[in-house]
């Protein structure tokens, strides 16, 4: 009841945004939440926001406009992308390629914004500042965020390689981090196990693929009770005897949605890194 609650005040204070479509599928679509007032000299940073559950139809974006409304209000532009999901109906069609596909698209498409395409959109009237695009991601979508701050350093020819659009940062917010241990629903994602398809899951499953290049915060709560704290503690350890710059937040007395309510202790970390990097990319030369 809280969490619904909160949904429904968060998406009643937000002006409303514009749905760019990025494919001929319903779900192929991005909310963009652009700030008031003027942009910075250099355009508005992008906060790209990945929802989670678990990849499975019956959750949506609808669930990260919360953070949506805290991001611009923030200063950040927001592009909240929808994707196809596995499972029959309306929101399906997704799993392996399509998911990832349906992201990666979303996440270059940040660089056509300015110009019309064939899909209907218009362009927008207000800079985006490219060089400053943090990936967020909650739960399922913590591992999709993962996946795309990754994609450079995909192998040539491989399903997300060669990004137009390379994330400066990412923020995992109680990130799937080991898809062995999401059973049935990774397995369904990406269409069987490891030892039938050992290159899908080197690339997208955190635990084998390469850690991140670029700056990354993992926020987990220590009392969720969906996905355990332990997991990304291991993930963080091993990125950071690699050389990675991964940090862990791990508050105490939160769970598994707290950390996508603006107000929380978990959202606050996420914030201060977000304001932090910000910073440092606006930092002149």
């Amino acid at each position: 009841m809280v969490l619904a609650l909160t949904l429904r005040v968060a998406a009643s204070a937000l002006r409303r945004p514009r749905t760019l479509h990025l494919g001929d599928d319903r779900n192929q679509v991005a909310e963009l939440y652009l700030p008031a007032g003027p942009p910075p000299a250099a355009g508005f940073g992008v906060a790209v926001v990945l929802h989670g559950g678990y990849w499975r139809t019956q959750y949506g974006k609808l669930t990260c406009r919360p953070l949506a409304a805290r991001l611009q209000q923030l200063g950040w532009a927001v592009w909240n992308v929808e994707y196809r999901r596995v499972g029959a109906g309306r929101n399906g069609g997704g799993g392996w390629p399509e998911t990832f596909e349906d992201v990666a698209h979303a996440v270059d498409a940040l660089a056509d914004l300015g110009a019309a395409d064939p899909h209907g959109n218009h362009g927008i009237d207000a800079p985006l500042d490219l060089r400053s695009v943090v990936v967020l991601g909650h739960s399922a979508g913590g591992q999709l965020a993962l996946w795309a701050a990754g994609r450079s350093q995909l192998p040539s020819g491989t399903l997300g390689a060669e990004p137009r659009v390379r994330p400066s940062a990412v923020v995992a917010l109680a990130p799937v981090t080991d898809m062995t241990s999401a059973g049935e629903a990774a397995l369904h994602l990406l269409g069987g196990d490891a030892a039938t398809y050992p290159e899908r899951w080197a690339g997208a499953d955190p635990t084998r693929a390469a850690p991140p290049d670029v700056p990354t915060l993992v926020v987990h709560p220590q009392d969720d009770q969906t996905i355990p704290v332990v997991r990304s503690r291991t993930f963080v350890e091993r990125c950071r005897a690699a050389g990675a710059d991964v940090t862990l937040a791990d508050p105490p007395g939160e769970g598994h949605q707290h950390v996508i309510l603006p107000g929380s202790r978990s959202w606050a970390a996420a914030e201060s890194f977000l304001e932090a990097h910000r910073a440092g990319v606006q930092r002149p030369q």
